[in-house]
């Protein structure tokens, strides 16, 4: 899987040891440039600043991804510096939080998770589905293994639903760009072996390495998955 010449975004690599940042690695050292965006733009600028010293090539941007003028001066600072031409749009962005039984929840919960989770995926996309069609470029989505049919969702429906939506959102770009080559997908990943989750639930619980998570997007994005385009891939 070679990215040499080629311009990928990937949103949410903000603090160390998160996905994020092992699959921006994967991507540079296959020789892509990575546009690093995060809410905060000195936490993407510190794991875009590592790359460099790698001698890979990277650049870190600053967005609110729930603001839609924001996110739509975030895809014109990233056309400006690609001459129009994104490969490849990763989005990490979102989060997870448990909301409770849904009797006793609080709202704001609900409101927050479909916020950080769908609507950073809805904006991000439309602002750069115009740079992805000039190189018939691939969207790649995380959603959950929550998501899935038979997932256990008790406690955490607001987080189980807003993931499940994001699924939904990759089969209608997935439909609506195919005439114009542009792929969408997403992953349904387990647990990932992050520095957030092993602070959480401790070494021991069931995981799935940041380092397979990257292998798969890779792939999603590579040319060698140009006919595949509305696909839900579980990781575990």
């Amino acid at each position: 899987m070679e990215f040499s010449g080629r311009s990928v975004v990937l949103t949410g690599v903000g603090r160390e040891g998160q996905v994020g940042e092992a699959v921006a690695r994967a991507f540079a050292e296959r020789g892509a440039r990575v546009f690093l965006v995060d809410r905060q733009e000195s936490e993407a600028r510190a794991r875009s600043e590592t790359l460099v010293a790698a001698g890979l090539r990277s650049a870190a941007l600053g967005a609110d991804l729930t603001d839609v003028a924001a996110v739509d001066a975030l895809a014109a600072r990233v056309r400006d510096a690609t001459s129009g031409r994104v490969h490849a749009l990763v989005h990490l962005a979102g989060g997870f939080a448990a909301s409770g039984p849904l009797a006793d929840s609080d709202p704001a919960a609900w409101a927050r998770q479909f916020a950080i989770n769908v609507t950073t995926a809805a904006l991000t996309a439309r602002a750069f589905i115009p740079l992805l069609r000039s190189t018939k470029g691939a969207i790649v989505f995380f959603g959950s293994e929550a998501a899935l049919p038979g997932a256990r969702v008790a406690g955490i429906s607001a987080y189980a639903a807003a993931k499940t939506a994001v699924l939904t959102l990759t089969q209608a770009i997935a439909q609506e760009e195919r005439d114009n080559g542009v792929r969408a997908n997403a992953l349904a990943p387990t647990s990932i072996r992050t520095a957030a989750n092993l602070a959480e639930m401790g070494p021991d619980a069931a995981y799935v390495t940041r380092e397979a998570v990257a292998d798969v997007v890779l792939w999603l994005c590579s040319d060698a998955a140009r006919a595949v385009t509305g696909q839900i891939v579980r990781v575990r």
